[in-house]
């Protein structure tokens, strides 16, 4: 979603090596899209250990997204 690209990208680049980011077209991907229950796009998802971690659904701006995956990452560590 182009709306939460901005804040996607700059967690990407803030939290190098402490994080992986993946962006996956739905329509591409319906498997990977049902494997996780994403109903609605946007949808964030944090995976620990290959298990859903945290959920956010709908567009967050960037500064929000940012805190929210880095608290997230934090509190993993």
């Amino acid at each position: 979603c182009r709306m939460v690209a901005p804040g996607v990208e700059r967690a990407a680049a803030e939290l190098a090596g402490r994080l992986k980011v993946v962006k996956v077209n739905v329509d591409e991907a319906p498997a990977v899209s049902a494997r996780f229950g994403v109903q609605g796009i946007p949808t964030l998802l944090v995976l620990h250990h290959g298990q859903v971690a945290a959920r956010q659904v709908g567009a967050l701006a960037a500064d929000r997204l940012v805190g929210w995956v880095r608290g997230l990452v934090d509190q993993a560590a």
